[in-house]
């Protein structure tokens, strides 16, 4: 049975092709493509045209492939961003990127009108600038015509599946990442829509993961000759889909979704929203079949991509694994930085913000590549380490290693050192997690797969795992305490 994922992320897209036997699963890219924002003015937007006009590129080259029945499909991306349809469900405008600047200061406006405890016992939502609820109020405040014309939201996702099926419906795992939709309730949360002044009537009904919503409108299947293909709303938000895919075994186990962003936590049945959880600005963001995930974003991989972008301008166009060589070569644990400290957002120039944060906090100033990089690597793992040991608090749990997954887990040196910053082995794989846990999702739709055990299941009996066993672990524990020391985390 042959079904297609399209897994869109913040800098490229690409269609994946699955085949489940009943117990395992292949994969095969079939069309990949650039995810570039467009610069407009002092604005940052999405090309969601273009990213709507891959989708259906990806179609047509199935049927060149000879995939011709294709018994379902998805669509899951990055969280947070959204685009407005107005009257006769025509898009207003091209959806916001979650860079973009307008959210400056709106967290803080918000916090005046709704204070973050109440605002994280409602949602159970982590505190970003690039949040949905402040995109939402900037507009508000900004007056804007959009706004006002709005009929509907619609997430990333369910936009894009909207244009496909002309249905009109959010999923649950991608709502609840708005920081605008209730923990306990499982609905939009109408007292913060209200206080802020936001048009109720936009927010539509929520569905759960793992159930078929819609199929291709007769004008899109007409002009790519294809079928009715029906489209299956999983969990839509990217990380949701990979963590589908961890290969656990127990029931209880702690995962990274290694990527541009990093998301370390683990599952739960219900939001944890204590006041640790506030303090430690975790969030509870929906997951499949009820689950939430209780987990912590941090800037993850976006630093050395921001680093990497800037020296290829300059000049100086490094692979990856060049870069990862002059890292493993760079002494190690001379300077730390805070991934998620807010001057690495969207800096002009990665490499100087590195730079002025080292000296800031009077530590030695890297100042080669290798050095940059294994500073941010170094930084990376032990606040892993520190995620880590929060979400035991957090959980009431232990856990003897931790599973990371994503594309980041091609940095080898990533998965070793955060080994030997945790003490404990880390089970890297699989690459394609989310792509993976996007068609597991649709079999169980289709009743293919039953529960989320087995679609993990399948999962560990598809793709390789590769163990990471700590090395050198008292040094990197010393390193832990002057990494916190210097970043005050």
């Amino acid at each position: 049975m042959i079904t297609l994922a399209y897994d869109l992320g913040a800098t490229s897209g690409r269609a994946v092709v699955g085949r489940f036997n009943g117990e395992r699963l292949d994969i095969k890219e079939i069309h990949r493509f650039a995810n570039d924002p467009v610069q407009v003015g002092s604005h940052l937007y999405w090309d969601i045209l273009r990213i709507y006009h891959e989708l259906q590129l990806g179609l047509l080259k199935c049927k060149y492939a000879g995939y011709d029945h294709i018994s379902s499909m998805a669509i899951d991306s990055w969280a947070i961003d959204f685009g407005l349809l107005g009257k006769n469900d025509e898009l207003l405008g091209n959806p916001y990127h979650y860079r973009d600047p307008q959210t400056a200061g709106m967290m803080e406006e918000v916090s005046q009108i709704i204070s973050k405890k109440e605002l994280f016992s409602r949602t159970g939502i982590q505190f970003m600038p690039i949040n949905t609820i402040y995109h939402l109020y900037a507009m508000r405040k900004a007056g804007s015509p959009i706004l006002d014309q709005a009929e509907h939201l619609l997430m990333i996702p369910d936009l894009l599946r909207f244009f496909l099926t002309g249905e009109k419906q959010s999923e649950f795992t991608n709502a609840t990442t708005t920081q605008l939709f209730n923990a306990r309730s499982k609905q939009w949360d109408q007292h913060i829509i209200e206080a802020l002044g936001l048009p109720g009537h936009i927010f539509g009904e929520v569905s759960q993961p793992a159930k078929i919503n819609g199929q291709l409108r007769s004008s899109v299947s007409q002009d790519l000759g294809m079928n009715a293909i029906p489209l299956v709303a999983v969990a839509e938000h990217d990380t949701a889909s990979a963590v589908v895919a961890v290969p656990a075994a127990d029931q209880d186990f702690a995962y990274l979704s290694c990527g541009t962003w990093s998301l370390l936590g683990t599952e739960v049945t219900e939001p944890v929203l204590t006041e640790h959880a506030l303090n430690w600005n975790f969030t509870n963001e929906g997951g499949i079949h009820n689950t939430y995930r209780l987990l912590k974003n941090i800037m993850g991989l976006w630093i050395i991509e921001e680093c990497r972008r800037v020296w290829a301008k300059e000049g100086t166009n490094l692979s990856y694994e060049q870069l990862i060589r002059l890292a493993r070569d760079a002494q190690p644990f001379v300077s730390f930085i805070d991934p998620d400290d807010h001057m690495f957002l969207k800096p002009s120039h990665m490499p100087d913000q590195i730079k002025q944060y080292c000296q800031r906090t009077g530590q030695p100033v890297p100042e080669s590549q290798g050095e940059i990089i294994n500073c941010v690597l170094t930084s990376l793992a032990l606040k892993y380490r520190l995620i880590l040991e929060r979400t035991e608090q957090l959980a009431n749990k232990s856990f003897a290693g931790l599973h990371m997954v994503g594309g980041g887990i091609k940095n080898t040196l990533l998965c070793q050192y955060t080994a030997n910053a945790i003490g404990r082995p880390v089970w890297a794989g699989p690459v394609e997690a989310t792509a993976v846990g996007n068609l597991l999702v649709q079999y169980m739709a289709q009743g293919q797969i039953n529960s989320l055990q087995e679609a993990r299941l399948v999962s560990r009996h598809s793709y390789p795992v590769t163990t990471y066993e700590p090395e050198d672990h008292e040094h990197w524990t010393e390193a832990y305490a002057k990494f916190r020391a210097m970043t005050k985390c």
